[in-house]
């Protein structure tokens, strides 16, 4: 549906408890007495025909009978009575209900009534089987909790509501205030993505933090989750990481890629930290709330124990972290102020007797190199100098969190004497941690969300660098295989269409027989070299499973001798009907190659899916793979390479030369592209490609498609992210203005500052709706990101230079019933027609996606984008809350 007539439940200035009571021990008495004890100041409408008073409060017989539209109701009552009480809800102006009734199920038929009750109304619903609603700002406990957290920054949303309670406890136990606590339930309407997007505007969420089952809507979940993770933090936990893999698959893909190495690669793209134990959430929540994604973290430690570094560095290594390299003039600097027999690298052991002074010399010199990003100290506790005296000495050095402006962690050991110490770094801002594995974990936090985060602000068109010619060669390939009743390849088939989207192939010619073999021999062979002979068929996918693969062919009577050997072998197993023919082609002698597999299949939840990794016929047993989203660029690629244990191979070695690794990643591209393009490939699987310092080749190749989808146009609907839209991209010429439109990207942030310098005062205002100069950097790399499932924005560009001239950019509703627009003009390119041509290409767009109706918010005064949308056939009405605004409208 969408996140309207969510507002309310966020924010509620009145509620109804349906199936409130005053029996001790229920459901309806629990959440009355959470509501009342939280402060709730607010209206609190019980209903139940029981009772004419609960708790000192009118008790009403029935919904209709309320005295206004609750904002929020609570229902607690048997599963049968749901459907009529959102019905009654509905009608009686509610919006949103919290169904904390278990039992309203799919197989009962009640859930398909509620929902079909709520329906026409555009009625909210949180669960059913929900624990409830705690709001600590709005001092609302709306749930069946046994207790009410502090206010603070946190949001929690949890399918579970064990974990739901369990967080809240463990928050108040670690001193973390919550802004939203939100138990999911079952999720017959409201889901994980309605609620990030109801959190990711909250001003008084600063982090979220999910607890996820399942991911019912990949597409929206993915959408949601992009565009908050680009506001704020996004922390995650699922479940299921050692889930069995599908058994049987047509390709090696599909049996690698597995479940939850997909759920890794979706939440990656999405920007999204992902932790793997509950205790491990609010760690992450002490770092990352307090610094900005970084290029890189290479860790400087201070301690005053060997061994407690020894143990940090150990875990950071877990985490494939980098340890900073001190420079010289560090070591220098160390040796004047140190004693003798400090450790002389980093991890710098400033030795057990370290006073606070000399912590303070050591961390500053550390957090001064160049070559350190992050700066971990540690303190282990000793009869020779005070943990607290030292934990303030490094608190005095911090600002922000930072000290030199050096993101800094602390790990103070022990408890009882440590204890103190924690709280003043704390208090100080530095994020602080009680043991040397959490402090190290902080930094693997911080640089896993890092390295999402730069992925998140990829944004790869479907298959940019494909020509239309391609396309319709493999479009062929595909349409024939589906006349043919097929849904596999034939090798050749599959060849030729990597062949047309830039993947080297070797030639590959079809036998029917074995005496056509020996014609194909006889030509190929007259260049030298020996041939591969391969069982060609429709039905078996793995031939070396069956002995369907010969090499060392050097002579035509050998070609016809291999054909024979692999007719009699698949006879001896029953499978000669499988026998469609014989592929012929050169035998690829490259020894010095890494074997390789790149393919793609479709996971039950995220749809296409790319695969990269040690290939050959050990694959499985090797299990060296990395999963990736498509579509991919060539930054998406070299990481998924870089996630393998071959990627340390295709640097070279000893006399190995490094491979050809833009050819690798051209190669990832091109599989990419072919999943973009093609929603009827089910699988895709390129095993093994040759790869060296001379560039690749695939020596085998399987596709499977789906005939029912050979129709679907590009790019492919099942992405769960949505390509780069540059289909979008024209260049208009307006008389002495020469501009090319197009979609924005996230590099076109370093294009505004220029921009904003030649607009006027005056036309900031009038776009911006007040005076503005000023724009941070997190609000502009939020108008370059865009996730354009939702959002979009059209630059218009000088052909010549590449400085940006105009922005025109369109925000819509989840559910696009309506979207923003905003136009802005750069003062001395005005009054050409940029703007109008800008503005109809909003509308054109919003047409193509379904949005059913555009506004945009004008000053009255704004006397020349008035008249604009007047002639475009806007509607203008006033502002009734603001007069000195006016809102333009067009139905689409």
């Amino acid at each position: 549906m969408t996140i309207r007539n969510l507002d309310h439940a966020l924010a509620p200035r009145s509620i109804a408890v349906i199936g409130a009571s005053e029996r001790e021990g229920s459901v309806g008495a629990v959440i009355l007495a959470n509501i009342r004890s939280s402060g709730f100041e607010g209206e609190i409408y019980p209903v139940n025909p029981k009772y004419p008073r609960l708790a000192g409060l009118d008790c009403f017989a029935r919904v209709a009978d309320l005295p206004e539209a609750p904002d929020l109701a609570v229902i607690c009552t048997p599963p049968e009575t749901v459907p009529g009480l959102i019905e009654a809800l509905a009608a009686r102006g509610c919006r949103a209900a919290a169904v904390i009734t278990a039992g309203v199920t799919a197989t009962s038929g009640l859930r398909q009534a509620m929902l079909a009750a709520a329906r026409p109304h555009l009625f909210r619903i949180f669960g059913p089987n929900t624990v409830g609603l705690i709001l600590p700002h709005a001092k609302l406990n709306a749930s069946f909790a046994h207790m009410t957290p502090a206010p603070g920054g946190v949001a929690l949303i949890s399918q579970s509501g064990a974990i739901v309670t369990s967080l809240i406890d463990w928050a108040a136990g670690e001193g973390v205030g919550l802004s939203a606590a939100i138990s999911l339930g079952d999720m017959a309407d409201v889901d994980a993505a309605d609620c990030l997007d109801m959190l990711s505007g909250d001003p008084d969420t600063r982090v979220i933090v999910m607890y996820l089952e399942s991911i019912a809507n990949p597409r929206k979940f993915m959408s949601a989750a992009r565009a908050a993770a680009r506001i704020k933090p996004v922390i995650a936990i699922k479940p299921g990481r050692h889930a069995a893999a599908a058994k049987a698959a047509a390709t090696h893909t599909g049996a690698l890629s597995g479940a939850d190495r997909v759920t890794e690669a979706a939440l990656k793209r999405a920007g999204v930290l992902r932790v793997r134990a509950l205790d491990q959430l609010f760690d992450a929540v002490e770092v990352l709330s307090r610094f900005a994604p970084m290029q890189s973290i290479r860790a400087g430690l201070v301690t005053n124990g060997g061994g407690a570094g020894v143990l940090a560095v150990d875990r950071l290594m877990d985490w494939k972290g980098d340890l900073a390299e001190l420079s010289t003039e560090t070591i220098a600097a160390l040796d004047a102020q140190l004693p003798a027999n400090w450790s002389r690298a980093n991890p710098v052991d400033i030795i057990g007797d370290a006073p606070p002074a000399r912590y303070v010399e050591a961390v500053r010199r550390v957090a001064r190199d160049p070559g350190v990003d992050a700066v971990l100290v540690m303190n282990c506790p000793t009869a020779l100098a005070s943990p607290l005296k030292a934990a303030r000495a490094v608190a005095g050095l911090a600002k922000d969190g930072r000290i030199e402006g050096k993101p800094t962690i602390a790990c103070w050991l022990g408890e009882e004497t440590a204890r103190e110490g924690r709280a003043a770094l704390r208090a100080a801002g530095v994020a602080t941690y009680a043991s040397p594995e959490a402090a190290a974990d902080a930094i693997g936090y911080l640089g896993e969300w890092s390295r999402a985060q730069a992925a998140l602000s990829r944004v790869p068109q479907a298959s940019a660098e494909i020509s239309p010619e391609a396309r319709e060669k493999v479009a062929a390939i595909l349409r024939a295989v589906g006349r043919d009743g097929r849904t596999m390849l034939s090798e050749a088939e599959a060849k030729a269409a990597l062949s047309a989207y830039g993947l080297p192939t070797p030639e590959t010619l079809v036998a029917a027989t074995p005496d056509e073999a020996r014609v194909i021999a006889e030509r190929l062979l007259a260049d030298g070299g020996r041939l591969v002979v391969k069982l060609q068929s429709r039905t078996i996918t793995h031939k070396s499973d069956v002995g369907g693969v010969i090499l060392g062919v050097d002579s035509a009577d050998a070609a016809v001798a291999a054909c024979r050997d692999i007719e009699n072998r698949l006879t001896a197993l029953g499978q000669a009907d499988a026998i469609d023919g014989y592929a012929i082609q050169p035998m690829i002698e490259r020894p010095g190659a890494q074997e390789l597999i790149i393919g793609a299949s479709l996971d039950s939840v995220f749809g296409p899916v790319i695969l990269f990794g040690a290939g050959g016929t050990a694959v499985e047993a090797l299990d060296d793979a990395a999963i990736g989203l498509p579509p991919l660029d060539a930054a998406l690629a070299g990481d998924l390479i870089d996630a393998t244990r071959i990627s340390r191979l295709l640097k070279g070695y000893r006399d190995r030369k490094p491979a050809d690794r833009a050819a690798i990643i051209a190669a990832i591209q091109a599989i990419s592209a072919l999943t973009a393009d093609f929603g009827a490939i089910r699988a895709l699987d390129v095993n093994p490609l040759l790869a060296d310092e001379d560039g690749v080749i695939a020596l085998d190749a399987r596709i499977e498609i789906d005939p029912a989808k050979l129709d679907e146009a590009a790019p492919n609907r099942a992405l769960a992210i949505r390509p780069y839209p540059g289909d979008w991209s024209e260049d208009v010429d307006l008389g002495p203005i020469q501009a090319h439109l197009r979609p924005i990207r996230p590099d076109d942030l370093s294009l505004y500052g220029n921009f904003f310098a030649r607009v006027t005062d005056e036309d900031l205002r009038l776009r911006f709706l007040s005076p503005r100069r000023h724009f941070p950097d997190q609000m502009l790399k939020r108008l370059t990101q865009l996730d354009y499932d939702r959002e979009m924005a059209f630059v218009a560009t000088d052909r010549n230079t590449g400085a940006l001239m105009a922005i025109g950019r369109l925000n819509a509703d989840p559910d696009k019933e309506k979207a923003e627009y905003a136009l802005l003009v750069r003062s001395d390119l005005q009054g050409h027609g940029l703007g109008w041509t800008l503005l109809r290409r909003l509308i054109d767009y919003a047409r193509s996606e379904g949005v059913r109706r555009i506004e945009g918010v004008i000053l009255a005064e704004n006397d020349r984008m008035l008249q604009m949308a007047r002639d475009f056939g806007f509607t203008i009405a006033r502002n009734a809350d603001d007069l000195r605004l006016t809102t333009a409208s067009l139905i689409l």
